[in-house]
């Protein structure tokens, strides 16, 4: 199905979302007082400068596979994939390490989230979050390092305290099936709550098979994303096996374990300690994308997997409010997380399987304070982390059992730390009842230090590698409110990122022939950023349109080396030619985006959502910049009853041309048509209905057109018709 413009043409007309109508504006002509974690603290959003998106849960979380689908599906932030257990989202063309996610206020990010695509966010369970606050552009300077691109807070929900004397005993249970993946999920909640203490426990198992692809091709494309075989082993040989169905794409099913739980406490009014802990893990999580990939007609990989992936958070989050003196509000998170890492790859008919397993701890404090006086507000606080990564590696022999120790590490096999300190503040200024100012500066110090032990595999020309770097953020904007209208800002901002252990210290092969080596010189990434928003957020005519245009200096890009004077080893067996993550890219993105909301009826509302981002690289022909999607949207009609909802969608992705790629491999051409990745459009339909007061069924039909389609730099194919029913109890 091709994208013509003319059929969306007043979407492009207001091009991006300073809300998302769908789920933030009421549907009334009355503006409701919306929050978001637009800075640390909830801030009410006709204040906030920036460009944000909140999410809500209104139970179609029950639908979905993970997290990451739940932010595609919002049409305001496009998601990239290399297998089912993933989803990597992207915000104004950045991605992976150079967006922050944050979990319930605390950082995700660490020592050893790449560049390329990230799947982690899967590993937050979609059934308990209460919401997701998205802020688009950087953000560095409320929420520190990473936020190049904007920052995903998600937050869990909170145990509820009773309302009177008596324990009161709450929860959930619910189960959804999903026939394009055969999906089962099973979750369940429950809350006991007293007057000063409350536990909420969570639990999501979901088992999800093979995706089975679209079936309705361009006649251009009749095989694009077809799975002719798949790898049998047997006797220690590996064989090509016919698919019987080229549209199930087979090594891609995996199994997911999600565990949350809270416990309150609310010594006095004012008073609040919450503990936290999540745990998150998967069975083995095949790389489809890997598992395509041929040569000479012959399978590169009769294995690659990820291990279980495993989250370990253990947080303690202390808030106080109507405090006396000069902090009226403070909060504190003290937290621990243990992160399991694992990547595992076989070649094609070769006995041994390489693993590599990496095991970060982390641990961080933040110390936030709020202080109210006039037309003055200020926010203060404290950001400190620690990381330790541990990096192993060894092969096995798949016949004898017998491991060894003749494979290099993923990163450096010795001790790696990387530690960030920061102090910020930033002041809200009322200058007239409808006008405030905002700014704030952010300075953090980062550190890195990785040692090199085992030298014989790979001969590193040196036994350390040492960082230390300081790095200065700040914003100004203003916001200007008419009265229960409009709200028009102007903001300038700025963004860092500090190299990480996986910048600096990786060795991997990114694709056939190559290899990238570390590179101790490293310095921080930075953007700068300037943008325009306005939103008409009452009446029965509601819009919102933003424009940025953002510098990126000393890029971190993966470019030509030498190591030890060669431009090309052998690694892994095969003459690869060296590469290196250097800073050598300046780089420049505009780009528009814009909602509307348009309420015909008490009860009904059409919707729509477009994004347009535009990137290159600085140099003497202007090259494409990687990560930066295509023009992609959303646009519905809903109707809203009390004890019934229902919708009727589409959502939709240009083409990204040939021309438009990268050449730096991250954009997966591998992965496209020779032409590059087709436009499509899908439409889809859901709707959720109470049986009984406790009683919620919900239903969807996704890409009812059973259209074949790969989101851009994705290596695996969408599920084509998608039945998805769930039923959600209640007591």
């Amino acid at each position: 199905m091709k994208i013509k413009l003319s059929c969306i043409g007043f979407c492009c007309i207001l091009l991006t979302a300073q809300l998302n109508a769908q789920d933030t504006i009421p549907p009334n002509n009355q503006a409701e007082e919306i929050m978001i974690t637009a800075f640390r603290f909830p801030e009410n959003m006709k204040k906030v400068p920036f460009q944000t998106l909140k999410i809500s849960n209104k139970g179609f979380n029950m639908l979905v596979a993970n997290t990451a689908d739940i932010l595609s599906n919002s049409g305001g932030v496009f998601v990239q994939k290399s297998q089912a257990g993933g989803g990597s989202p992207v915000i104004r063309g950045f991605e992976a390490s150079r967006v922050l996610l944050n979990i319930d206020g605390i950082r995700m990010n660490n020592a050893m989230y790449r560049a390329g695509h990230l799947q982690n966010i899967v590993t937050v369970d979609a059934n308990i979050l209460q919401n997701i606050d998205i802020l688009y552009g950087p953000a560095s300077t409320q929420f520190g390092s990473d936020a190049l691109g904007g920052v995903v807070n998600m937050f869990t929900k909170n145990p509820a305290l009773s309302n009177n004397q008596k324990v009161q005993l709450t929860g959930n249970i619910g189960s959804t099936y999903a026939s394009a993946f055969n999906m089962f999920q099973m979750h369940a909640d429950l809350n006991i709550g007293s007057k000063k203490w409350a536990f909420l426990t969570s639990f999501t198992s979901s088992d999800l098979g093979d995706i089975v692809q679209g079936d309705q091709r361009k006649s251009k494309y009749p095989d694009f994303g077809k799975k002719p075989f798949y790898i049998s082993t047997a006797g220690g040989a590996d064989f090509m096996v016919t698919n019987k169905n080229p549209n199930k794409q087979i090594a891609s099913a995996y199994h997911q374990y999600d565990f949350v739980q809270k416990i309150k406490f609310t010594p006095k009014e004012g008073r609040e300690h919450i503990l936290n802990v999540q745990f998150s893990t998967t069975n083995d999580v095949p790389r489809y994308d890997r598992l395509t990939e041929v040569a000479s007609g012959i399978p590169r990989f009769a294995e690659w997997y990820y291990g279980p992936q495993k989250r370990v958070l253990l947080a303690h989050h202390f808030n106080a409010s109507y405090q006396k003196g000069f902090i009226q509000k403070l909060q504190s998170i003290l937290a621990y997380q243990q992160i399991e890492e694992s990547r595992h790859d076989r070649r094609f008919n070769n006995k041994n399987l390489n693993s590599r397993i990496e095991d970060l701890n982390m641990v961080s404090y933040t110390l936030d304070g709020l202080h109210k006086k006039g037309n003055q507000e200020t926010h203060l606080g404290i950001d400190v982390q620690f990381n330790n990564l541990q990096s192993t590696a060894f092969s096995t022999n798949i016949l004898t059992g017998i491991k060894t120790n003749n494979i290099n590490t993923r990163y450096p096999d010795g001790k790696n730390r990387m530690n960030y300190v920061a102090g910020y503040f930033q002041q809200l200024y009322t200058v007239h009842k409808n006008m405030l100012i905002n700014y704030g500066l952010r300075y953090t110090q980062s550190s890195l230090s990785s040692t090199f032990i085992n030298k014989t595999i790979m001969n590193f020309p040196f036994n350390n590698a040492k960082q230390s770097n300081g790095a200065l953020s700040g914003n100004l904007g203003i916001t200007y409110n008419t009265t229960n209208t409009w709200k028009l800002s102007a903001l300038v901002s700025s963004g860092f990122r500090a190299p990480n252990i996986d910048d600096m210290g990786k060795v991997f092969d990114s694709r056939a022939g190559s290899v990238v080596v570390p590179n101790p010189d490293l310095k921080p990434e930075f953007t700068y950023n300037g943008e325009i928003n306005a939103t008409k957020y009452a009446g029965p005519v509601q819009f919102g349109a933003s424009v940025f245009y953002t510098l990126f200096r000393n890029a971190i890009v993966v470019d030509a080396f030498n190591f030890n004077g060669q431009t090309n080893i052998i690694y892994q067996g095969v003459n690869s030619a060296v590469l290196a993550n250097q800073n050598k890219n300046k780089a420049f993105l505009y780009g528009a985006s814009s909602f509307f909301k348009i309420i015909v009826a008490q009860k009904t509302t059409i919707e729509g959502t477009a994004t347009y981002t535009y990137g290159r690289v600085h140099n003497s022909t202007k090259t494409p910049l990687d990560h930066v999607p295509p023009f992609f949207g959303r646009f519905g009609i809903k109707h809203q009853e009390k004890r019934w909802s229902t919708e009727l969608f589409t959502q939709f992705n240009g083409w990204k041309k040939l021309k438009n790629y990268s050449n730096s491999g991250e954009d997966n051409l591998q992965y496209a048509t020779a032409e590059g990745m087709p436009g499509w459009v899908t439409v889809n339909w859901r709707a959720a209905c109470f049986i009984a007061p406790k009683l919620q069924a919900l239903v969807s039909v996704e890409n009812i057109m059973d259209t074949n389609y790969r989101t851009f730099a994705s290596g695996i194919s969408a599920p084509g018709r998608n039945l998805v029913v769930s039923l959600k109890a209640g007591f």
